[in-house]
């Protein structure tokens, strides 16, 4: 007896962009990975912070290297110092935070990774506990208790990943379907940041 042939499809959405697209979005003003390092920055400078910090994860290189360029290129150009803090484990968003306290980092930059974003509440715990003003780049962060976040909104990518996952049940080719940019994007300030228990 023949067996059918069976085959999986999926729809995803992430943080980690092939090189090439790296490369075009940032020469992209209107992009927003080539504006979300600039905001940040932005953000971040109305709390006067002499050295600015950027958390990326060294297992993801490509996207860590971009990020950490882009960041460098936003900082000089408003004349901000900034230091690239790296974590690839749940142990070195430890030892990230030890070495910001040590180096004095005013100010702290989370960039978008998976990692952190599972590790959110680790997160925040250590920015609240040492008193340092950190930037994410989801709602979530600042649900749990973070000061502010700003990003692409998920629930409007989920919406799309849907409708995508829609077509492709309905007969149309994964490979013929375009590679859809976020065009919504909102800022969340926590007002009532959460205090450090005792």
């Amino acid at each position: 007896m023949a067996r059918s042939a069976t085959s999986k499809r999926s729809v995803s959405i992430g943080s980690a962009p092939r090189k090439a697209d790296v490369a075009k979005q940032a020469r992209d003003p209107h992009s927003e990975l080539g504006n979300w390092p600039i905001r940040a920055i932005a953000a971040l400078s109305i709390c006067g912070a002499a050295l600015i910090g950027v958390l990326v994860n060294p297992n993801d290189p490509i996207t860590a290297s971009s990020e950490a360029n882009l960041m460098h290129k936003a900082a000089h150009s408003v004349g901000q110092r900034i230091e690239i803090l790296q974590a690839g484990t749940e142990h070195d968003i430890d030892v990230a935070f030890a070495n910001l306290i040590d180096m004095q980092v005013g100010a702290l930059v989370v960039a978008p990774h998976a990692l952190f974003a599972t590790q959110a509440h680790q997160l925040v715990a250590l920015a609240v506990r040492h008193a340092i003003p950190t930037l994410y780049w989801r709602r979530e962060f600042a649900e749990a208790g973070g000061l502010m976040s700003y990003g692409s909104s998920l629930s409007d990518a989920l919406r799309v990943v849907g409708v995508y996952a829609s077509r492709i049940l309905k007969g149309e080719k994964p490979g013929d379907l375009p590679v859809q940019q976020p065009t919504k994007f909102e800022l969340v300030v926590n007002m009532k940041p959460r205090k450090q228990s005792v």
